[in-house]
């Protein structure tokens, strides 16, 4: 069986902390918590979890603190989570079964990060990261913000969940982070220039978030699921704005990446619902429900465009061209997902009123 270090990063988290740990605490044999300046009562907390404490002191680089922490492991594996991540109880348990049957060749497990949830607690949103990664291997951080970890070797996919539960909220932290280095002079990768512009996308400062994603894009040099993403936003930007063929045309965009996707078919089904032209958004929402998602891919996606929302917009698109039968259909199929969604149940009435039952 083997071993694994907890390793974290933690400044304030005097609301979170404990939560995380209790979560973890069955799973690691060791817990390595670096402290990168708090004032609150985190340290006191974790100190009823662990001894191994670190001070580490703050230069704006994340991957600094990360690097630190993963330096101080001493088992077989580490684990790295934040501390606003639980493990639920259900991925405990497939995680100790992991500890006891992992192939000792395995230099990295992937875990889905699940991020985004809807009113039931259902998962709408998720990507994947590498979350366990063997020691001797001494994979580090790159990044002063937003950083990932190189990882190489033979990875792993696990069926494994981190559920992150987001209590505190630094606004301007990281553009702030962002801003000081470009006036240090600093040379942004790629992934710098993307994160830049999600920071500013993020703070409603759109012109000069569409100047970096487009500088991203034209780049040619982003990994293609970050091209897709980027196209998603910069589509839902002009959607907001109701400049459609622009919209439209980022969307079709995302197309030059990959196989199209659901998120993108739904985009362009809305904007021609919002023109009215429901034969068009039925077409596109039809394509999205025939895709298949695409297995164990690290890219975002929201859920909800592989399963219930295309057939609740073609509920839509479809009573509106008259096709009541198939507007009903669409509509029974998206309460399968959501039962007890409003919007789904006021349709069953008023297809009751119409003979459908």
């Amino acid at each position: 069986m083997i071993t694994i270090s907890l390793c974290m990063i933690v400044k304030n988290e005097e609301d979170s902390i404990a939560r995380c740990l209790e979560s973890v605490k069955d799973i690691a044999d060791e817990m390595i918590i670096v402290d990168t300046g708090s004032s609150d009562k985190t340290k006191d907390i974790v100190g009823r979890y662990t001894s191994k404490i670190y001070d580490f002191q703050w230069i704006d680089d994340f991957s600094a603190a990360r690097n630190f922490s993963f330096s101080n492991a001493t088992k077989d594996y580490i684990l790295w989570l934040d501390a606003d991540d639980v493990i639920l109880p259900e991925d405990v348990e497939k995680l100790k079964t992991l500890k006891e049957t992992l192939d000792p060749s395995v230099d990295s497990v992937t875990a889905k990060y699940n991020i985004g949830f809807d009113e039931y607690g259902n998962v709408t949103a998720s990507y994947r990261r590498n979350r366990l990664v063997k020691r001797v291997n001494n994979f580090k951080w790159y990044g002063f913000v937003h950083e990932y970890l190189a990882v190489g070797g033979n990875i792993f996919n696990s069926e494994i969940g981190i559920t992150h539960k987001k209590i505190k909220h630094t606004p301007k932290r990281n553009l702030e982070i962002y801003r000081g280095k470009l006036e240090q002079g600093a040379e942004f990768t790629p992934r710098d220039i993307l994160y830049y512009g999600n920071e500013l996308y993020d703070h409603n400062i759109y012109d000069e978030a569409l100047e970096y994603y487009n500088k991203f894009l034209d780049s040619k040099q982003g990994w293609f699921e970050d091209n897709i993403r980027v196209c998603g936003k910069i589509c839902d930007y002009y959607q907001s704005i109701n400049k459609i063929e622009e919209a439209r045309k980022y969307a079709f965009r995302s197309f030059e990446y990959d196989t199209p996707r659901a998120e993108a078919c739904c985009k362009i089904g809305f904007s021609f619902l919002h023109e009215k032209k429901y034969k068009q958004a039925a077409f596109w929402y039809e394509e999205a429900t025939k895709l298949e998602k695409p297995k164990d891919s690290w890219g975002f996606f929201n859920d909800s465009c592989w399963t219930w929302l295309p057939h609740l917009q073609l509920c839509v698109c479809y009573d509106k061209l008259g096709n009541y039968k198939l507007a009903y259909e669409h509509n029974e199929i998206a309460s399968q997902f959501r039962p007890n969604d409003e919007r789904i149940l006021y349709n069953k009435k008023y297809f009751e009123k119409l003979g459908f039952s």
